[in-house]
């Protein structure tokens, strides 16, 4: 099983498709490291030598941001502007959709489960 940023990557699949298993690296960059590594698409990861796991590994080191330092990254820009006060903040702080969605009928995701409010009994 190989190793790759800190990331245990299946050995089973095509490489392009396992480096996706690293949070933030997508297909796109997948094909990226795989062209600049001269692997094929169709090789595995278990068929992978010892050089290509460690050119791959420096390619990622080298180029992208990912793992731990991404989750760090994004938290502290969630961070900013949770102290900014601004719009996007406060709706972070709430726990509300950050995009404008609506939140009349869903947001269940955000918002959690549904709690029931007490209304007014029929006469």
């Amino acid at each position: 099983m190989a190793r790759i940023a800190g990331v245990n990557i299946p050995t089973s699949k095509r490489v392009e498709i396992a480096l996706t298993y690293i949070h933030g690296i997508g297909r796109t960059k997948a094909q990226e490291i795989c062209a600049a590594a001269r692997i094929p698409q169709e090789r595995r990861v278990n068929e992978l030598t010892d050089a290509e796991v460690s050119q791959i590994r420096e390619l990622i080191d080298q180029g992208y941001t990912v793992e731990g330092d991404l989750r760090r990254d994004v938290a502290m820009n969630i961070k900013r502007l949770m102290d900014l006060g601004c719009y996007r903040g406060v709706r972070h702080r709430k726990g509300l959709p950050v995009r404008g969605q609506n939140t009349h009928n869903n947001a269940r995701t955000r918002k959690g489960k549904a709690r029931p409010v007490a209304g007014k009994k029929k006469a």
